[in-house]
């Protein structure tokens, strides 16, 4: 099994850490612990940066990979991937501008800002990984069974 094929299952991997970094961001600056929320949203960014370019490494040589399943489960596929795709594009200047008041401490327009771009970051990382084990795992097509 080459690299290359091995990228999806990191890319999810990368998907439910940024998750994880930012649940666990979201509960420390519920709880006044700034530092912490500080570490979590920062490293929710450095995993979604590492996924971005491992999904761009794994597309320019892969190319697209057709999704297989039939029935509701297509359109479910595809309605979660518009969604998803249409979200992972909106999200990148959010996540920039919020980090950006962050960094200036102009606390009141990122923690306006911030109760938009959290929610929206979660459903593209968590809908990352539904993707995922949609197109993978559940209905992989035939050059991926046995894969990743």
């Amino acid at each position: 099994m080459s690299i290359i094929s091995r990228l999806p299952l990191l890319n999810a991997s990368l998907n439910s850490l940024s998750v994880l970094f930012l649940l666990s961001g979201y509960v420390a600056i519920r709880r006044r612990r700034a530092t912490l929320h500080q570490r979590c949203m920062l490293s929710a960014c450095a995993t979604s940066v590492a996924f971005l370019m491992s999904y761009l490494t794994y597309h320019y040589y892969t190319g697209s990979t057709p999704f297989t399943g039939q029935g509701v489960v297509r359109w479910l596929y595809f309605a979660i991937l518009l969604s998803h795709t249409v979200l992972a594009v909106v999200i990148v200047p959010l996540v920039f501008l919020t980090l950006r008041r962050a960094w200036r401490a102009d606390w009141v327009r990122h923690r306006r800002l911030a109760r938009w771009t959290f929610p929206l970051w979660l459903y593209v990382s968590v809908t990352g990984v539904i993707i995922y084990l949609m197109l993978y795992q559940l209905y992989p097509s035939s050059s991926h069974v046995g894969g990743s």
